[in-house]
């Protein structure tokens, strides 16, 4: 295996570039939105990267499908507050969740689950919204009653209005400083490669088609990303297991982020 945090940009672009020239390469990999990228690791023989560092030195490697609807993840990172247990399991998961669609089936009957995407723009139909707080320094979390879908959300409305008494309220938020500090350490330049998808036989192939190199984050670049709902922080937690909160981008975005886009040939 190819030590994953010591390998050079230059190794690693030779390697894709290598890739890159080949055809249709099968995986065997599950058919989920992680499963390029997943194969992709598997061609450079590198293991998953769970860490919270980049791939390399300097570079984060990441994959999607070219046609897809899915968000990329920039990074995972649960909101604070963190104590005395995560505030996803402490409060959003028990008193803003609701019964999991497989509550009764697959779990137990009373499997609660906590699934939102939210963004800057705009409240999700559960009233939930995301908000860049500059003068606190704080991305926050919002939950306002009043933005709830009645007719679809009416019994969960009112068993969260048992418990909720302030109107608007910040549930949950992060320091701008520990996010810029987890971009600096995740996301400062990435290598972004784009691979189209096909089934033969049932089996899912790969062909890799374009290398880009992203250079020269901005954090605040990331804040307006928020404010504009291009970059989304995504919740995936249920009572048996809370899969972590990310922040995610919408494809062919990048430029929201980096100043520099440079395809490799």
């Amino acid at each position: 295996m190819v030590d994953l945090l010591n390998i050079p940009k230059e190794e690693l672009l030779r390697k894709l570039k290598e890739i890159k020239k080949k055809c249709w390469v099968h995986t065997n990999r599950s058919k989920n939105d992680g499963s390029v990228g997943n194969t992709l690791e598997d061609l450079l023989e590198i293991p998953e990267n769970n860490l919270a560092i980049a791939n390399t030195v300097d570079w984060e490697l990441k994959a999607q499908r070219k046609k897809t609807d899915s968000l990329i993840t920039l990074f995972h990172q649960d909101p604070k507050p963190r104590k005395p247990e995560s505030v996803v399991a402490r409060l959003l998961l028990p008193k803003y969740g609701w019964a999991h669609k497989e509550a009764g089936k697959k779990y137990s009957e009373r499997e609660m689950s906590f699934r939102q995407t939210v963004t800057g723009n705009r409240f999700t139909d559960r009233g939930f919204k995301v908000n860049v707080n500059s003068v606190a320094r704080k991305i926050e979390i919002i939950f306002d009653p009043s933005k709830v879908d009645k007719v679809r959300h009416e019994g969960w409305l009112k068993r969260v209005l048992g418990h909720h008494k302030d109107g608007a309220k910040v549930l949950a938020y992060w320091d701008f400083d520990e996010i810029n500090k987890k971009c600096v350490g995740k996301i400062r330049n990435a290598i972004y490669v784009i691979a189209d998808a096909r089934k033969v036989d049932g089996q899912e192939e790969f062909k890799y088609e374009r290398i880009e190199l992203l250079e020269d984050f901005s954090f605040n670049n990331l804040l307006r990303a928020i404010i504009n709902g291009i970059v989304f922080i995504d919740f995936d937690a249920r009572t048996g297991h809370n899969h972590g909160t990310k922040f995610r981008l919408k494809q062919n975005n990048w430029q929201a982020l980096f100043s520099k886009i440079t395809e490799v040939e």
